[in-house]
């Protein structure tokens, strides 16, 4: 397949150029400058330029684009910019592929599951209903405008949590382990929705070639607590856990951020994945962190040296 891919150069981005390198794919990738490859293609989604016949050369796109969310603090002027540079790039994009003679035939485009707010004690499915917050009412917008991709293109909404991977979000939570300073956040019983960069990469892979369309989310098959997540971390890291953050003072440090990233308890099971066959190759967050721990002592990075997994039967 030629694949597109917007945001290619992130966390997320680089991996999924891997893997699709990997397995015979070529890759195209939007940038926001001149290009200086022949795989690349100038857009600037702020202004809404992008010349829409490159989706004439493509039989697949992934939106990646979007603001980082581990931006501190979210001020008003930056959580605007968290909205609309997701739903801006996510509308050019959509629009372009309606304005192609041949539009490709799947748009995986990025979510998250921030859709589906504070939800202790709940399951939540890809039939759940949207929840309450600045996260949610983002989402909501966001895949709004996934949603003006053209009928003939299967649209995948890729709701994702936390990426266990090095670099990301996960950064922070491995700085303060380092320095002996691991710690519960708030009550530790709040569900994070986990996945491995590998995992969420490889899921992407196969929903590719899948019949799948709308959300999906994009969570490892054993949920976790915070307090199961930040213990493995330290464990991966021979550090101790000894300390707690207290959810009074997150909220009065980080705000709006830290409640809905760090407070919030979402049990997110991957249901629609699983009923289509996709195989996890990290089933445990404590799998997850031990592999980023591998590839930290490993020079040429457990990445570069793996074959790829099957990512479905």
């Amino acid at each position: 397949m030629r694949v597109l891919i917007a945001g290619a150069s992130g966390l997320i981005g680089s991996e999924l150029q891997r893997q699709l390198r990997a397995d015979g794919h070529e890759v195209l990738t939007l940038v926001r400058r001149r290009p200086t490859a022949p795989h690349e293609r100038a857009w600037a989604p702020d202004a809404r330029v992008l010349d829409f016949r490159v989706f004439d050369e493509v039989d697949a796109v992934v939106n990646l684009s979007g603001a980082s969310l581990a931006r501190l603090p979210w001020t008003r002027r930056y959580k605007r910019q968290i909205l609309e540079s997701r739903v801006r790039a996510t509308r050019a994009l959509a629009e372009g592929m309606s304005m192609a003679s041949t539009p490709p035939k799947v748009f995986l485009s990025a979510s998250a599951v921030g859709y589906y707010g504070d939800r202790p004690a709940e399951r939540l499915t890809e039939d759940a209903p949207r929840g309450e917050g600045f996260l949610s009412d983002v989402v909501v917008a966001w895949e709004e405008a996934a949603g003006l991709a053209p009928e003939k293109t299967r649209t995948v909404l890729l709701r994702t949590g936390l990426v266990i991977a090095d670099g990301g979000a996960l950064t922070p939570l491995k700085l303060l382990t380092a320095v002996g300073a691991a710690a519960r956040i708030g009550t530790g019983g709040q569900h994070w929705p986990w996945i491995s960069l590998y995992d969420e990469v490889a899921a992407m892979r196969h929903l590719l070639t899948s019949t799948l369309r709308g959300p999906v989310n994009l969570a490892g098959p054993t949920p976790a607590t915070s307090d199961r997540v930040t213990r493995a971390l330290a464990a991966s890291m021979h550090r101790w856990h000894l300390l707690q953050l207290p959810e009074p003072l997150i909220s009065t440090l980080m705000g709006e951020a830290g409640r809905e990233l760090l407070l919030a308890s979402q049990k997110v099971l991957p249901l629609k994945l699983l009923a289509d066959g996709f195989h996890f190759r990290d089933a445990t967050v404590e799998q997850a962190i031990a592999a980023v721990g591998r590839r930290g002592h490993d020079a040429r990075g457990d990445a570069t040296s793996e074959e790829p997994a099957r990512a479905s039967a």
